[in-house]
Parts: structure tokens; sequence; C-alpha cells
């Protein structure tokens, strides 16, 4: 019998046997024992399942991957040791020099930087796309060397939402693997294999860890996409001389998974701590009941924010009239998460005033974890994006970008009712 979310979060990734630890141990070592040399070969030749060096995997490490994986509904999990990590292991995996892929535009800055900047010093092409687009106009961009298209479930800090239906047809069309960052919504608000996707990321420094100690990544791989004598998918069907002549594609399950952990992890050593992963693993016991938390209060604040007479616009799906509200009804039923977006009337130094006189919220460069914090995207997350590509990512200057916290919902919006009184 399948278990709920809730009790995953609890119960998931890990199974004590008799006198062993009721929590994953942490496992603390670079290294691990074998007596036969056999059994270390096996497991250098993947043959077998094991742990021979925490660059690769660790028990700690594979107890958060098995948990992730299991609330996704995914068939392997791979730590990673940020949300970076994931998406740039995700990209190496399945591209190489000359190849290009299919990113939306309104995604967080640091991974638009990474396609737009870092990937084409590799060889590699971003080809991106508005997310409200038709998939005629999208479409247009794909062609024999594309191998992923890649979007955000709520974007960041744009707060819009993923149209799954629209952009699996595209990847089943043309035979590409869909991947999506599902960081701000979690696998308890959306899952989004159940909507077509073919991979899921997470920076799990966010909500999954929701205490703001433990930086890490996941990617989750549904295990369903095949890559067998897909033509875009070369290095899929032809053996990997570092693994005696290994061809992935002839693998039963998570083909993605053991590729990226057996060549890409194994090469740039991107591996979650065992530190982290176990902090994280804690996190995630309560992540049921933060994201329900977390979503009702910001709910309340986007309600409060939008009726102010010194707050220009709110983005929240939840708000009546939001372009998005439609899509969060059918694909995160049950709360759209505590990340909001709003605009100051006034320039940016009214965005900075009010930004300074808050109290209890503080500003940093973080999100999704159990306090309240804002940030200043133009000036600091996206500060790397001109003029046209802030547009082009939806982040306008006077956006403020708040993520909403756990705390009580009346000490919240005390907070922001006494910040804009000191705009004049």
């Amino acid at each position: 019998m399948p278990y709920k979310k809730d009790t995953i979060c609890v119960q998931g990734g890990y199974r004590p046997g008799t006198e062993e630890s009721r929590i994953p141990p942490i496992c603390q070592s670079t290294t691990f024992v074998y007596e036969k040399t056999q059994d270390m070969a096996d497991l250098f030749d993947l043959k077998a399942d094991g742990y021979f060096y925490t660059r690769l995997a660790n028990p700690t490490v594979a107890a958060f991957e098995g948990k992730v994986a299991a609330l996704e509904g995914g068939a392997a999990g791979i730590g990673c040791s940020s949300g970076m990590a994931a998406i740039t292991l995700t990209v190496f995996t399945l591209c190489e020099a000359g190849d290009n892929i299919l990113s939306s535009s309104a995604i967080y800055g640091g991974t638009f930087n990474l396609f737009a900047v870092t990937l084409p010093k590799l060889g590699i092409e971003t080809r991106f796309f508005d997310p409200d687009a038709p998939a005629e106009e999208i479409e247009k961009l794909i062609d024999g060397r594309t191998k992923l298209l890649f979007t955000e479930t709520i974007a960041n800090p744009a707060i819009k939402i993923l149209d799954f239906d629209k952009f699996a047809e595209i990847a089943r069309k043309y035979g590409i693997l869909f991947a999506v960052d599902n960081t701000l919504a979690t696998p308890i608000l959306c899952r989004p294999f159940e909507w077509g996707a073919d991979l899921v990321v997470h920076s799990s420094s966010k909500y999954l860890d929701g205490h703001a100690a433990a930086l890490g990544g996941m990617i989750v791989d549904g295990g369903k996409f095949s890559f067998k004598d897909n033509p875009r998918y070369l290095s899929f069907n032809r053996p990997d001389e570092s693994y005696h002549g290994l061809v992935y594609a002839d693998l039963p399950a998570a083909q993605f998974a053991v590729k990226c952990r057996a060549q890409m992890m194994r090469d740039m050593g991107a591996m979650m701590s065992p530190q982290n992963a176990f902090l994280s693993w804690l996190g995630c016991d309560t992540l049921a009941l933060r994201m329900e938390r977390h979503s009702s209060n910001a709910e309340a604040v986007a309600a409060y924010l939008a009726s102010h007479p010194k707050i220009d616009w709110v983005w929240h799906a939840s708000l009546p009239g939001n372009k998005y509200r439609a899509l969060a009804e059918k694909y995160l039923p049950d709360g759209q998460g505590g990340m909001l977006s709003f605009g100051i009337k006034g320039d940016v130094r009214q965005a900075a005033k009010f930004m300074e006189a808050l109290r209890l919220i503080t500003q940093e460069t973080h999100v999704a974890d159990a306090r309240s914090c804002v940030l200043h995207p133009a000036s600091t997350t996206h500060r790397q994006l001109t003029k046209e590509e802030l547009a082009q990512a939806g982040v306008p200057e006077n956006l403020v970008r708040l993520s909403v916290g756990i705390e009580h919902p009346d000490d919240i919006i005390a907070d922001l009712e006494g910040a804009l009184e000191h705009i004049r």
C-alpha cells in the first residue's frame, strides 16, 4: 500500500534494522572498507550496489536521496552539493559541445546566468522562450541537437505557474527530456512526474531543508524516459569505455540517474556532504506541515498587500484575477507556496527604504525556509542581467521578492505595515 506524502516526509528514505539507529547515522567518512577484491571491483564496474567513496555515494546521502525520490514518485535521487550543481550535472549528462537546450526565460537568476553566459563558453547553446508563449512558437526553437526542455513549476521571482500539459506535449512530440525545477512548489504541492515531466531538480537548501542550515541540491529521475535508439541521445546508446562498454540505454531503469552518477558525479565531484544530507533529511520530516502554513500565510499576506495604496501590484496565484490562478487550481490545488513578489510604488530608492525599515522580516539572499525574508532581485540575484534580460525574465526594477515564513501571519503583516509607513 503506497503511503501518503505526509507519511513519506517522516518515514521515507531509511528503515533501520534491529539495534540500528532510528534515524540515519552521519557516515562522515570519505571511504569504505572491503575485504574481497572482487567485491570492490564489482562496485567500480557498476555490477553491484554499495559504497566505496563518498564522491559517488554515501549511506547518509542515500537516505536523503531515497526520501526525496519517494516524495516525488521518482525512480532514483542524486544528492548534489547545491541546486546549481544539480542543474549543471543535468545539462552535462545530456549535452556535449554543439548541442542546445530550451529554457523558460522566467527562471532563477543564477540558472539564467549558467544557461546564458557559462554554457556557451563550453559550446552548449541555450534558447530561451517565454513560458506563456504558444506551443507553436516554442517548437520553432527545436532542432536535431536539442537535448533538454527546462522550466520551473513556480518561477522565481516572476511567480508564473507552469502549464505542464503544454510542455509535456512538446517534449513527447519531439522526444526531448522534460526537466522541471520544483524547488518552490515541492512535491507536497505539486509532483511534476504526474504531469508528464521526466526529471525533477531541487535546491534542497530551500523548503526541503527548511531551516537554512544545509546547502544542497537534488536530481530525481522519473525512470520512464527511454533513451533507447533515440537519435538525440547517442551518448546513452554508445558503449562507455570507462565502464567496459556499458550502454546506459540498455539499463532496465533509471538510465539518466546511472549515467549522471557514474560519469558526471564521478568526474566533477559535486556530491552532497553527509552532514548536509543528514540535516536536510531531518528538515523533510516537517515539510508537509510547513508547506501548508507557508501557503496559508502567503495567501493572507498577498491579500493584505493587494489592498495597500503604496503597493503597485502583487503576484501570487491565490489572488482573484491573477493570470495563473486557473493553472494553480489545476496543478497546485493544495496551495501555491510561500513565495510572492510585489512592486513598491515609486523608484528603487523607495523599495530600499521599505526593506531597510523591516524589523521581523530580514533582507537576505535566500528564500523558502521557516523565516520570512525579502530581496530586491534586480540588484542582487538578477544583477548580472541587462534591462532587456530583466524584462524577459519578468523582473521589474521595483520588484520586491518576499518569502513568507511560518511565523504568525498577524506578525508578518504588522511588520510589512510598519515598513510601508516609511514610504512617502
